[in-house]
């Protein structure tokens, strides 16, 4: 409490806290058009997400942009299916040997991952460990339950659900690690929802929940063990125990299903150099949010503000200060949805792109940026993966700003966001992050913001911000595209994706 006390003091305090200049000031009325209450959060396929794809289409329209989607249309449509486990019908339980049943609080002790077909459970519970190799053996007919892991040297989530499967679980309970410094677990989850493409096949899958550590008192009950302990081992990597609990696991699920479409948001600048028609830049931003969701502190409207209406008004000003000037190479404007849910707009983008992918020169996407402290440093997905880190690197030397590497890899950030995608495809792609130094206050304040904002109904336009910080961020992206766009060579792949 005291840290996020004092980095909310520092946040507050900050002198860059004056009032935007006319520029950002309307970089930040868009953003608070696309992000109020009145859009719920731009949830794929909602209505509100609807009115946000019309609204960047006008405004690409007046900047005298031309279209780039599906059919010479503004838009590429994604057929859409869905999962959800709903709270009415939905109970999950620990039985102790007596009988007596402690209930576990939907999205706030306990969130399943859904899925279609998933099973009513009853079975015993095994706790074991890190649930690598060696520590799965008695978990056949039984409800595994595992230390969430996410640091190299032990089992990664991937290698867990693996292991279990394999020795004959009916289930899988993750203990989400609290001690997780770098991005902790946020409850309660807004939501137990999946959403893929509609074509896509589902194959069977054991059923998978995240705990709470608060809940593990519930379930460890009778074992003569501290759970407290077992949490801090965990988060240390020190050795764990493999033992039977004491009680049983029951959960019924109660699952809908349905089918819509979500749209993307494509729009394309010429380029005036013939030579380079088939070099275009591509710049993205996701303009879908969480939607609606858990309340937290009587808010349920998680507007995604920062996460990512800000930066699609980047884009959306970009286009409308060139006024239909081109630069050598052409533009093309991707309004991405479905990237809360998969990053399944640049995914359909990559598998049916209206822009052949041989001629993308490069992407340049914006996400995960906050600008809530002075900007010294951007930490750079995919510096040295291609030649754009180079680029980037003299941009962003002439404004006195320190591009970096990842410098947290744990958290998998070069893969959680729509440039990836591209990276795969072998396209130069990069994406950034506002950087810090550790233990500095700008530290203290991202970790703050990380637990009370980001995929919360807090990441709203009535939160704090740093204008001069957003400005010089923006002004760091126009300067970045002008000298990819009118570059005097193509950006190239310089290793593979990783």
């Amino acid at each position: 409490m005291k840290l996020r006390l004092a980095a909310a003091a520092l946040l507050l305090a900050t002198p860059a806290l004056a009032g935007p200049d006319s520029d950002t000031k309307a970089w930040w009325a868009l953003t608070t058009q696309l992000s109020d209450d009145s859009m719920a959060g731009r949830d794929t396929g909602s209505p509100e997400h609807a009115r946000a794809v019309a609204l960047v289409v006008a405004r690409f329209q007046a900047a005298k942009l031309q279209p780039a989607g599906d059919n010479g249309g503004w838009i590429q449509t994604l057929a859409l299916k869905e999962v959800k486990i709903e709270a009415a019908g939905t109970t999950i339980t620990i039985v102790a040997p007596d009988g007596s049943a402690t209930p576990l609080k939907f999205l706030h002790d306990i969130a399943p991952t859904a899925a279609r077909g998933l099973p009513a459970i009853d079975a015993p519970l095994r706790f074991a460990g890190y649930c690598g190799k060696a520590e799965v053996a008695g978990l056949a007919g039984k409800v595994a339950v595992c230390f969430g892991n996410r640091r190299p040297g032990a089992p990664l989530a991937g290698e867990r659900l693996a292991n279990v499967t394999a020795a004959g679980a009916v289930a899988l309970i993750t203990i989400a690690d609290p001690g997780f410094s770098l991005e902790p677990p946020r409850w309660p989850v807004a939501y137990a929802r999946s959403v893929s493409f509609a074509a896509a096949a589902e194959p069977r899958a054991l059923p998978q929940f995240s705990l709470n550590a608060d809940a593990l008192p519930a379930m460890m009950a009778g074992t003569g063990r501290l759970p407290a302990a077992l949490i801090t081992d965990g988060g240390f990597q020190r050795p764990l125990d493999s033992f039977d609990l004491p009680g049983r696991f029951r959960a019924t699920l109660a699952l809908s299903e349905r089918t819509y479409t979500s749209d993307s948001v494509l729009a394309r600048l010429p380029g005036t150099d013939p030579a380079l028609a088939k070099q275009a830049v591509l710049l993205s931003a996701h303009i879908d949010g969480y939607g609606t969701g858990e309340p937290v502190k009587g808010d349920a409207i998680y507007n995604g503000t920062y996460d990512n209406a800000a930066y699609v008004a980047t884009l959306v000003r970009l286009a409308e200060r060139r006024g239909g000037r081109g630069y050598r190479r052409p533009l093309v404007f991707a309004a991405f949805t479905g990237e809360e849910k998969g990053l399944l707009g640049a995914r359909w983008f990559v598998r049916q792109p209206t822009v052949p992918l041989a001629d993308l020169a490069a992407v340049i996407n914006l996400d995960q940026l906050r600008p809530i402290f002075p900007l010294r440093a951007l930490t750079m997905h995919g510096l040295t993966t291609s030649t754009l880190g180079a680029t980037a690197t003299e941009v962003a030397r002439a404004m006195k700003i320190a591009i970096r590497p990842d410098r947290e890899p744990e958290r998998n950030l070069n893969q959680r966001t729509d440039h990836w995608p591209f990276l795969e495809a072998g396209v130069p792609a990069t994406s950034f992050v506002f950087a810090y130094d550790p233990r500095s206050p700008e530290e203290r304040i991202y970790r703050d913001w990380a637990i009370r904002f980001y995929h919360r109904p807090q990441d709203d336009p009535k939160q704090p911000i740093d204008f001069k910080a957003a400005r010089d961020f923006n002004r760091f992206f126009e300067k970045l595209v002008e000298s990819v766009a009118d570059g005097a060579t193509r950006p190239k792949m310089l290793a593979p994706a990783k």
